[in-house]
């Protein structure tokens, strides 16, 4: 009976003693791994104060009982070796935790890193929470345990995309226009898989690809474009890449209707302009103008536009930390391999409803929209973008299953972590 009394009261005792290690106050600090110079510092400076203010409302609500989150900016200049030399700074700073999205060049040198790291330093391994690279590979053929996407990849836009683009039969000849790595060959191969598939008649009538963030006038690529006959053009373009092609169809005259993935980011709107108006749409996951008046999402947004002067667009970064959050707390941990074990399979409720980490390859799943450039009216559209006076209405809300694509992720997973 004593022997039985002692071992209670040590079990007691280290249950007590967790319980307070899990309450005492840490601070989680999350490595922000992506451009803040050159062409495409905008669209990074933006994430990165989207980021920061997520992080600051986290810590004023307390979504983790004692626990602080802070964001530590590392400039990549959009290269996969500045990453690589960002990571390593970031781990030599006992950083557990990173997170990264222009580019999937980048995306896909910092994930086989991470995972090569965590294989050979067991007890110190980290987390890459990847908010908007969206080449398919990163959850198919290179997917790892240790790497969560938290946007939609480019064969599920895709899929939305030309779900409703086949439903248009003003489209009879498209022009494809994207960027020179990963991601603008899997969106240029996908277009062309899904439009045979679901509207043969269409005519590709251009295919172009152009170096990543290079490019100061497009004016060359839309004379190809106008004079191809194309009504219609498919680019996974971002940044200045989108800005700079935008503006240039413009100053041409170009009347063909652009389907994008990325005309709601930095610097596009500013230079789609009047000329835009029911001509440009893109794919994406939210849309502020679908929100009700009031909502959190709204709120976030004004928030961040009165401090900022510019706007919250990438709400990946609240998914992102809401996610760690509610990660942590069923973990009751901050332990990189016991949240990540966490993440996996976790449902919870973002901006766009309720979101769900799929277990079997990372992928999130959540509802996507596609939107198209209009006047601002009070009702379906009641916030401009980057104070042009126009913003974006919502056409189409698709549910995640839509969308959902299957995977061929062969998932290697260490060792579920006691307790």
């Amino acid at each position: 009976m004593m022997r039985f009394a002692l071992r209670t009261a040590a079990v007691a005792v280290a249950l007590g003693t967790a319980a307070a290690a899990w309450a005492q106050s840490e601070t989680v600090r999350i490595a922000f791994i992506d451009p803040q110079s050159g062409l495409m510092a905008p669209v990074g400076t933006n994430i990165l104060r989207s980021y920061q203010l997520i992080a600051e409302i986290a810590n004023r609500e307390n979504w983790v009982k004692g626990v602080r989150f802070e964001i530590v900016p590392f400039d990549n200049k959009l290269s996969p070796q500045e990453s690589l030399n960002a990571l390593k700074a970031a781990i030599d700073q006992g950083i557990r935790y990173i997170t990264q999205g222009n580019g999937s060049s980048v995306a896909l040198a910092l994930a086989d890193a991470v995972a090569k790291h965590n294989e050979r330093n067991p007890g110190k391994e980290v987390v890459y929470l990847n908010y908007a690279a969206v080449d398919p590979d990163l959850t198919n053929s290179k997917c790892t345990f240790w790497h969560f996407r938290f946007d939609a990849n480019s064969d599920m836009k895709m899929e939305a995309l030309t779900t409703f683009m086949a439903e248009r039969k003003d489209i009879k000849a498209v022009y494809l226009i994207n960027q020179d790595y990963s991601f603008g060959h899997q969106v240029r191969r996908a277009a062309r898989e899904y439009l045979a598939r679901k509207r043969p008649d269409i005519k590709i009538v251009g295919d172009e690809l152009h170096p990543l963030a290079k490019v100061t006038d497009f004016s060359q690529y839309v004379a190809k474009i106008k004079a191809s006959g194309a009504d219609t053009v498919i680019t996974g373009n971002w940044g200045s890449d989108l800005a700079l092609l935008i503006k240039a169809a413009k100053e041409a005259g170009l009347n063909a209707h652009f389907y994008t993935y990325y005309a709601g980011t930095t610097g596009v709107p500013t230079a789609i302009g009047d000329a835009g108006v029911d001509r440009v749409r893109f794919i994406g996951y939210w849309n502020l103008n679908s929100e009700k008046p009031g909502s959190l999402g709204e709120r976030i947004y004004k928030e961040f536009k009165t401090r900022f002067k510019d706007d919250y667009y990438t709400i990946a970064t609240y998914t992102v930390i809401r996610a760690l959050a509610e990660a942590m707390n069923k973990a009751k941990s901050t332990d990189p391999v016991k949240v990540a074990f966490a993440l996996e399979g976790l449902r919870f409720q973002s901006l766009n409803g309720e979101v769900e980490m799929r277990a079997s390859d990372h992928q999130l799943q959540q509802p996507l929209f596609i939107s198209s450039w209009q006047k601002v009216d009070g009702k379906q559209v009641r916030f401009d973008a980057e104070n042009t006076g126009y913003g974006w209405r919502t056409e189409r809300v698709l549910d995640a299953f839509i969308a959902a694509q299957p995977t061929s992720c062969n998932m290697k997973r260490p060792a579920r972590p006691a307790g």
